[in-house]
């Protein structure tokens, strides 16, 4: 999925531009966008390697486990 990766190259471009003409809020500002940015396509990567079943989760409890009337 590189092709999302580009953004975190202009951000991080922004952002030292920003720093650079003592932009310091502005700045802080774009590296916090950077890490939202790294983390939604971390998540779309996840995404793509889901489970061909369709469970949106890697794990799912199984049919085994306590149900909310059950005691431990």
């Amino acid at each position: 999925m590189a092709q999302n990766e580009w953004i975190l190259d202009v951000l991080s471009d922004l952002s030292a531009f920003a720093v650079e003409n003592g932009l310091t809020a502005l700045a802080e500002q774009l590296d916090d966008t950077k890490l939202i940015a790294a983390a939604e396509i971390s998540s779309r990567k996840n995404e793509v390697r889901a489970p061909a079943d369709g469970n949106k989760t890697r794990y799912e409890p199984g049919s085994g486990g306590l149900g909310k009337h059950q005691l431990a």
